[in-house]
């Protein structure tokens, strides 16, 4: 255990977050995801939400300042809706450590797929939302 960091955090996840350069990706990846077989280094986190693991993250990732919107998520399939409480919940974790935060760019499924992997790494969660998925692009650290 450590002092000021959220024992949801693994110590695989702590390594990947300070091996994370600026402008690399990592995705929070609900349970459904097709993250194994997208190709990056692959986290799990079976059995806990996106929301609680970003409000452990939040304090200690740079979001990146340098893009418009350093957030993403999925737009929904046609023929289905998307449930603004899922939003709603990753954001308020994040914007407790980055209040200016803006809302997630949305992307289309197959779209979202090919940036995943691309991404650094992949956490696999037990998030159960539907289009739970959202990516976070590292900003650099303030030395301070």
């Amino acid at each position: 255990m450590l002092i000021g960091i959220s024992p949801l955090l693994s110590p695989e996840l702590l390594a990947v977050l300070c091996r994370m350069g600026h402008g690399d990706e990592i995705v929070f990846a609900d349970a459904h995801f097709p993250g194994e077989s997208l190709g990056p280094q692959v986290i799990r986190a079976d059995g806990l939400r996106i929301d609680a693991l970003l409000a452990g993250v939040a304090p200690l990732f740079a979001l990146d300042q340098y893009v418009e919107r350093p957030l993403a998520m999925m737009e929904a399939v046609e023929g289905d809706v998307l449930d603004a409480s899922v939003e709603a919940r990753y954001l308020d974790s994040i914007r407790s450590a980055h209040p200016d935060a803006l809302d997630p760019e949305r992307m289309e499924r197959f779209a979202f797929y090919e940036r995943a992997k691309k991404a650094y790494a992949v956490v696999m969660t037990g998030e159960t939302a539907k289009y739970g998925n959202i990516i976070l692009k590292k900003g650099v650290t303030p030395c301070s």
